[in-house]
């Protein structure tokens, strides 16, 4: 059995693709490189330099290599951007995956996971997000992942696809500096950014109803990601007929800013100049922790990493890229 892993090359794809390989799958990427890293992949995985949105070259792409299953990654994903390029977001998210379906459709593949995410639940006010929590995404990247939900799980059940959707909760950390990730967009890299550069972090609020007054996430490792996605891609793999499975990955356990604050100045060694506080940004709900009793269920998968370990993993890839950090 052969997988296509597309968006293969980016910081997600590439751990997925060395987790699925080192399960002993046969893996081929997909990417088309406008944030990917060749050099991420081993050699032994074969690169496809491309979009989702060309038809052709999936329909090429899935018979060279016998494709009998995909795991899709490539999308856009900053909120923020979504909300200023929602007409690129859609189209790459839900455009470009119904492209993908199509091709998919066409060739037989039977087996199909999907990179969704916690976005789709908006600003739920629970105590923990489980699947049955009401999805209501409040920004259109999370709208196109709802929407390419709904898209997977239709087109499985007309066509007799067995499919999982995985919603992720935020990813930190790498297995190796190399793979890390090359964006600032999430609260470790940004904190990492500001210190090398001298600047305080910011912490944006601390009037939250929380222990310390600041907001709460759920962080998981991208190791432990990549495994949750080896686990659904065999569990697809495994079942005689159709299978529609949708869950949460997370690590079940909340953590606050002020504490990955605290703990990014200890794995740095960097204590100065200390996290300032901020107004809040419009939008953040105080806590988004998931539930994620349901993948332990499903698929036997549980979190082996912890919120240390990853801002240790991320640093060393921090400092790979930027090595003036560690004169800091």
């Amino acid at each position: 059995m052969t997988w296509l892993i597309t968006g293969g090359a980016g910081y997600i794809g590439a751990h997925v693709a060395r987790a699925m390989t080192e399960g002993g799958e046969s893996v081929v990427a997909l990417d088309d490189l406008s944030s990917g890293v060749t050099e991420r992949l081993p050699e032994e995985i074969p690169l496809v330099r491309g979009s989702v949105l060309d038809r052709a070259l999936l329909d090429e792409t899935l018979a060279r290599y016998d494709v009998t299953g995909v795991v899709h990654l490539a999308a856009k994903k900053q909120v923020g951007e979504s909300v200023e390029q929602p007409l690129a977001y859609y189209r790459s998210n839900v455009h470009g995956l119904t492209v993908l379906l199509e091709a998919v459709t066409a060739a037989g593949v039977r087996n199909f996971v999907f990179s969704s995410s916690a976005a789709v639940y908006g600003m739920p006010d629970v105590d923990l997000v489980t699947e049955t929590t009401p999805c209501v995404p409040m920004n259109p990247y999370g709208e196109t992942k709802l929407a390419g939900e709904w898209l997977v799980r239709a087109v499985g059940r007309a066509h007799g696809l067995s499919t999982a959707c995985l919603r992720y909760f935020n990813v930190a950390g790498a297995a190796r500096p190399e793979l890390s990730d090359t964006g600032v967009f999430n609260i470790i890299p940004m904190f990492f950014d500001a210190l090398t550069r001298g600047e305080a972090p910011r912490i944006f609020g601390d009037d939250y109803p929380t222990p310390d007054g600041t907001c709460i996430r759920d962080y998981i490792h991208v190791t432990d990601l990549a495994e949750a996605h080896l686990a659904a891609a065999r569990r697809l793999a495994s079942e005689t007929g159709p299978r529609d499975l949708t869950v949460n990955i997370g690590s079940g356990t909340g953590v606050s800013v002020r504490e990955i604050a605290s703990l990014v100045a200890d794995v740095t060694g960097i204590k100065e100049p200390a996290a300032e506080v901020v107004g809040r940004r419009a939008g953040d709900p105080a806590r988004v922790v998931a539930g994620n009793e349901l993948i332990t269920e499903e698929l036997g998968w549980s979190v082996r990493h912890d919120a240390r370990e990853m801002i240790e993993s991320a640093w060393q890839g921090w400092c790979l890229r930027h090595p003036e950090a560690r004169t800091n």
